[in-house]
């Protein structure tokens, strides 16, 4: 057979199928070529490590993970180049997938488990591996029947966006000449952008226009307050999620930010005592305050109803599945099945199934607690990874944004309720539900994790069972180096808040502050909000009686309407350059549509970077934001105005860059 084209992607790769229409990936089936190799699961594993402990370190102080897979992909391309024989496109794949773990697991791990150091529960470096790993293998073995569903059947459905910009720059790194130009000109211009902006004074990030006095007064007399976070990774990802995603995951930030902030201050600035679950009176909060402290529970009751609703939808994928493993059980396993088709055996994954419930079910056992705690924890870790394994894949391929600190926090409130049920309380009970919240925020992160690589795979020709297997090579790989660094930081920093007569210096971990400070308020038998969370369910009820996706919308509720805002900017851009390129139709149409999914990829891939670089020169101890710090920056009105200036000149370069006249690309 002859050699493939890994050039370019087929024209139908981002578009829903025709009727009798199928996809054919750029290295297809019957081809032969190198893979999971000893370079490209070595590298990969090297990257892992890498990116994890620094990951771990940024995380915790100012939380927020380095996004790895985007700039591992990038690194992929430079290493490939590095050897005799130039590594594969499917090597790099391997590699990318490998090295992306490290964000999964970073994130499960820090959300956690210095909520147990905080608590002082001092626990052993084995018990915070453990539970990392068991976590990582549940998500991925869980998702891995949804594969199909997600990533074959319902192609052109979802944009992908993280999935979007690795294959794009995997693809333009084979392909060279002006595409790989394109794409190294808005890598360079979004990371330098973005570096500067999010590490340095050099204007300000966020825009929300309260200089102006009209803004200001509305702020502080309704708590409607509009927000924008300037920057040119969230315009990117805008870009690729298209219009209609990125208008719905607004909309739901408008509900909360514009209608129920607004109205929960209206009624309870009337009151002078806090109202639970805030801790302060509404009177004497801001918008943001009111947002973190009743708003976000809504828009977490929405994710999980959201969440029911997709496990609904995919259960004809799952029942499949299961058939299919019933079948492999009597007569082996089916042949016949495509190379870009086939998954490690079913066997395999209830095995792998039986042998981490049964690890997790040893290491609660281990905690002192009787049986009949400990095979309800695990039974509540095995119902919320299975069911979050769905709501994660479906929020990353929709928004790239995965709901983990609002899964968790679900998690954390219902172990809680559960278990005081049956006796837990006190430190044990503590332990023992940050252990299942743990496996759970790490299992739903690695999931959506994993379905951004198996269709960056699946588009670009990959071997899903060669991803599948070498992912456990990276989740155990992250697990251990994780829960290494989470220890050693634990022991030269304070995690939270400082503590009298502790002259360390603290690492705000706000993730885990706020998982602790739940598992201490439910273990200490506080009420629990149902009616917010039961409001968001009901929206996310309507949203669906209504034909629109509830978890896009749901997402768009939970999410800091910072983040929504700038995503629909770029979504309003792909829309308009998409109608450019069908007036224009033929190759100059094809043209366009290819150059703007370039430049938004670079735009993200650039952005990544542009973090990562931010959150290494954090590691100096001496590291000050004004380093770099311009006269004005203290000005808001200035500082604000040369920051929306910016990114509308960012938004120029994309309508410019996507209608330029095609060159040659050989």
């Amino acid at each position: 057979m002859d050699a493939p084209d890994t050039k370019s992607l087929p024209e139908n790769a981002y578009r829903p199928l025709a009727a009798g229409e199928s996809y054919a990936p750029v290295v297809p089936a019957p081809a032969k070529m190198e893979e999971a190799t000893g370079r490209s699961i070595a590298w990969g594993l090297f990257l892992c490590v890498i990116f994890t402990v620094a990951s771990a370190y940024s995380g915790l102080k100012v939380g927020q993970v380095m996004e790895a897979a985007i700039p591992i992909s990038i690194l992929a391309i430079g290493l490939a180049r590095v050897y005799a024989r130039r590594s594969t496109l499917l090597e790099n794949v391997i590699l990318t997938g490998i090295g992306g773990t490290s964000g999964a697991m970073v994130a499960g791990a820090i959300f956690t488990l210095p909520a147990l150091y905080i608590l002082k529960l001092d626990p052993h470096p084995l018990q915070t591996t453990l539970i990392s790993l068991a976590g990582g293998c549940l998500g991925l073995l869980f998702l891995i029947p949804l594969r199909r569903y997600f990533v074959r059947e319902t192609h052109g459905q979802f944009p992908y966006p993280e999935a979007t910009a690795i294959t794009e720059v995997l693809v333009t790194g084979e392909k060279g000449g002006s595409q790989a130009r394109l794409l190294l000109q808005a890598t360079a211009i979004s990371g330098l952008y973005d570096f500067f902006v999010t590490t340095f004074h050099v204007w300000r990030e966020f825009v929300d226009f309260q200089f102006i006095p009209q803004v200001r007064a509305l702020a502080e007399k309704a708590r409607v307050v509009f927000s924008f976070d300037a920057i040119a990774f969230i315009l990117g990802l805008g870009y690729v999620m298209g219009l209609r995603s990125s208008m719905i995951l607004c909309a739901g930030g408008v509900l909360s930010n514009f209608v129920l902030v607004p109205l929960i201050w209206m009624i309870g600035r009337h009151f002078p005592d806090a109202i639970y679950p805030a801790v302060i009176p509404i009177a004497e909060m801001d918008a943001g305050q009111i947002f973190r402290g009743y708003v976000r529970f809504v828009g977490v009751g929405a994710i999980a109803a959201a969440g029911i609703f997709g496990i609904v939808k995919s259960l004809r994928i799952v029942a499949g599945s299961f058939k299919i493993a019933a079948r492999t059980f009597r007569h082996g396993e089916v042949d016949g099945q495509e190379r870009t088709d086939k998954d490690i055996k079913t066997t395999t994954v209830l095995l792998g199934v039986v042998l981490s419930a049964l690890g997790a079910g040893i290491f609660f056992g281990s905690l002192r607690a009787s049986l009949l705690v400990t095979l309800v924890g695990l039974g509540l870790t095995l119902l919320f990874s299975f069911f979050f394994a769905s709501v994660a894949a479906n929020a990353i391929a929709t928004t790239a944004r995965n709901p983990v600190s609002g899964m968790t926090m679900l998690t954390i409130i219902v172990s809680s309720v559960v278990l005081l049920k049956f006796g837990l309380s006190g430190t044990t009970g503590m332990f023992f539900v940050m252990a299942i919240a743990g496996m759970v925020c790490t299992a739903l992160s690695v999931s959506g994790q994993a379905i951004t690589d198996l269709k960056t795979g699946y588009w670009l020709g990959s071997t899903p069972a060669a991803q599948e297997r070498v992912k456990f090579w990276g989740i155990l790989a992250s697990a251990v180096a994780a829960a290494l660094t989470i220890m050693l930081l634990a022991k030269t920093f304070q995690f939270g808040e400082a503590l009298p007569g502790d002259t360390r210096t603290v690492l705000a971990a706000p993730q885990a502050s706020i998982m602790k400070a739940l598992v201490e308020g439910f273990m200490s038998e506080q009420p629990v909000a149902y009616i917010l969370f039961g409001a968001g369910a009901m929206v996310a009820v309507i949203m669906e009686m209504l034909g629109v996706p509830a978890l896009i919308f749901a997402l768009g509720m939970y999410l800091p309407l910072e983040l929504n805002t700038p995503a629909l900017v770029g979504g309003a851009l792909a829309h308009f350059i998409g109608r450019r390129s069908e007036r224009a139709g033929g190759e100059r149409g094809r043209s366009i549509r290819e150059r703007g999914v370039v430049i938004a990829s670079g735009l993200m891939a650039g952005g990544a970077l542009g973090g990562v670089l931010g959150a290494a020169l954090r590691l100096i101890p001496s590291y000050e934001e004004s380093w770099i710090e311009t006269p004005f920056y203290g000005n808001s009105a200035i500082s604000q105005s040369v920051s929306a200036l910016f990114f509308l000149a960012l938004c120029a370069y994309v309508w410019r860059g996507a209608l330029k006249a095609r060159r040659d690309e050989s």
